[in-house]
């Protein structure tokens, strides 16, 4: 059975636990106003050393900002992580980052996503944020889960995000 609990900065150090790879057939490039898809063909990796080392750096001081890094746990293995950003964002400073959602390779399909998801909407509606903003992967698998969830194209892209992962879909989440 998976369990989610919060796991906080010390679950950063076990994000090698999570088996990220995948088959990707298609990607998402927005241009021009409009998402257009692309076949790639390629094989995704799981993480390495330096990929964990950058995921760190870039989890860890939105973990310091009010934020939460809930873990999905299949007994004592990390089988998914999931971080909403603490910080204020957007026009209105009424959203709030998911900052990271992935699912190990041999758990997916299991609606372990959705299950931390939901619980993302969850601790972001308590904090009174309208929207969460997801700065998503451009993968086929990704954006048909985000979708398939209610999430949109954000209207006005978060510069300093964009900044971070140009090549990323930015999309938002209604919470009201």
């Amino acid at each position: 059975m998976i369990r989610i609990e919060e796991i906080g900065e010390a679950g950063l150090d076990r994000m090698r636990e999570i088996d990220r790879s995948e088959e990707v057939t298609y990607q998402y490039l927005f241009r021009e106003g409009e998402l257009h898809r692309e076949r790639i063909d390629t094989q995704v990796p799981t993480w390495t050393l330096e990929m964990i080392e950058k995921n760190r750096r870039m989890l860890l001081p939105i973990l310091r900002k009010e934020g939460h890094c809930l873990g999905a746990l299949a007994g004592d293995r990390l089988a998914g992580m999931a971080v909403l950003g603490g910080e204020w964002i957007g026009e209105k400073r009424d959203q709030l980052q998911m900052a990271f959602l992935y699912v190990s390779r041999k758990y997916r399909r299991q609606r372990m996503a959705r299950k931390r998801m939901g619980e993302i909407c969850r601790l972001a509606r308590e904090k009174q944020a309208n929207q969460l903003y997801i700065s998503a992967t451009e993968t086929d698998s990704a954006l048909g889960f985000y979708f398939a969830y209610g999430c949109r194209l954000a209207p006005k892209v978060d510069l300093r995000l964009y900044a971070l992962e140009p090549l990323d879909i930015h999309l938002v989440k209604d919470l009201n």
